[in-house]
């Protein structure tokens, strides 16, 4: 058993609907793993992307990680049974030869080909990834639908307030319950006014998130919380520098309400950092780490062991990125639900194109693997990657 062939794309996503709508020029690199093992007469493909919110990978993926992967073998890769692919295993081969620290970005390639890398394991043993990772992590797989909340609000270039009332209400349309909106970018107060046209469309506070996507500095963000807090938010999120745990620390004894941090950052150790001196408030506040954007799985659960032994319970996470990878491990952990892109980041963010969200609940896709081909416009998107792209 061993990958024969790597082979990435970057290619742009926009964080609108509309992709006429300027973006920023974001992309995400995506990945097909292609195997020695046979289904059907052909090759099982893992697929992987980077997520949502970093820029492609490319480089990193085709000249350090790929070629780590393409040199394992058998006795470095598969399960001790042999039956499948072992991407605890694989993981340990990607990160052969790294140092600590210097996390900058390389998590993310990491994380983009560990996602591939669960996506060929599941598909080989013929099951889907959340009964995969259960099965591989000693878990019980529980079939129960998986809390989801619809992200997005992303600031409008026109008539902003009238598009985000109307983004919010195709997303309570849907079946969902939660939704998330951007603020930091404006004044204080069209932020406010943001939040308010929001809160019409909600029966209460505790529905709607917000997102700072970390643009406060310390007395700005003193100053949002201390408007924020009479709202009575489901939670304030990103609110300074991921790295500022003292201004951090300073909104935790500020703002009553509930925060959620952790989506920029990238490893065990910011982590540990984070629970020790953010004055986060375990039993209370949420935590938002991004798996792929995490060095992947592997590393993520070390995280997940972390805030455990420090106090927090599963069902105070909820992964990044509004994808199929992150409902699959809300669905096999047990965490208390994860975001979902309905509107945004297509055709990578939402679920199964036949999925049906019920009271802001939704299962996972049946699929073996993480279920990419459950969404038309993506399993064209890495269909044409796996025969035409470029090979590493």
């Amino acid at each position: 058993m061993r990958f024969v062939e790597i082979r990435q794309r970057s290619v742009p996503i926009s964080r609108y609907a509309d992709p006429s709508l300027p973006s920023g020029g974001l992309t995400t690199s995506i990945v097909a793993l292609v195997t020695d093992v046979r289904r059907d007469g052909a090759p099982v493909v893992g697929y992987g992307f980077s997520s949502i919110g970093r820029f492609a990978q490319g480089g990193l993926i085709r000249d350090r990680f790929a070629p780590r992967l393409l040199a394992l073998r058998d006795r470095d890769l598969a399960t001790r049974d042999g039956t499948t692919v072992d991407p605890f295993r694989v993981w340990a081969g990607l990160m052969a030869g790294e140092k600590p620290g210097g996390h900058g970005e390389r998590c993310v390639a990491v994380g983009t080909l560990d996602m591939a890398v669960w996506d060929a394991a599941a598909k080989i043993a013929e099951l889907p990834l959340y009964r995969f990772l259960a099965e591989m992590t000693g878990e019980a797989a529980v079939d129960a639908p998986v809390p989801v909340y619809a992200g997005g609000g992303y600031y409008f270039p026109e008539d902003d307030e009238g598009h985000l009332r109307e983004e919010i209400a195709q997303h309570l349309d849907r079946g969902f319950t939660h939704v998330k909106i951007k603020i930091g970018g404006q004044p204080l107060g069209e932020d406010l006014a943001r939040v308010e046209a929001a809160l019409d469309l909600l029966p209460d506070g505790g529905r709607l998130a917000v997102d700072a996507l970390n643009a406060y500095g310390r007395e700005a963000a003193l100053k949002t919380a201390r408007h924020l807090s009479g709202y009575g938010l489901r939670w304030f999120e990103d609110v300074c520098d991921p790295l500022d745990y003292e201004t951090h620390a300073e909104i935790a004894r500020l703002y009553s309400p509930p925060i959620a941090a952790g989506e920029a950052l990238f490893s065990l150790a910011d982590a540990r950092n984070l629970v020790r001196y953010a004055g986060l408030r375990p039993g209370h506040d949420v935590l938002v780490f991004d798996p792929v954007h995490c060095y992947g799985l592997p590393e993520y659960l070390r995280i997940l062991k972390l805030v455990q032994a420090a106090g927090w319970s599963r069902r105070e996470l909820q992964p990044h990125g509004g994808h199929l990878f992150s409902l699959h491990v809300a669905a096999a952990l047990g965490l208390g639900g994860c975001e979902a892109n309905p509107h945004n980041f297509q055709p990578f963010g939402g679920f199964a194109d036949n999925a049906k969200v019920e009271n802001g609940r939704v299962r996972p896709p049946a699929a073996p693997g993480i279920g990419f081909e459950t969404r038309g416009a993506l399993a064209g998107l890495f269909h044409d990657l796996a025969t035409s792209g470029v090979s590493t």
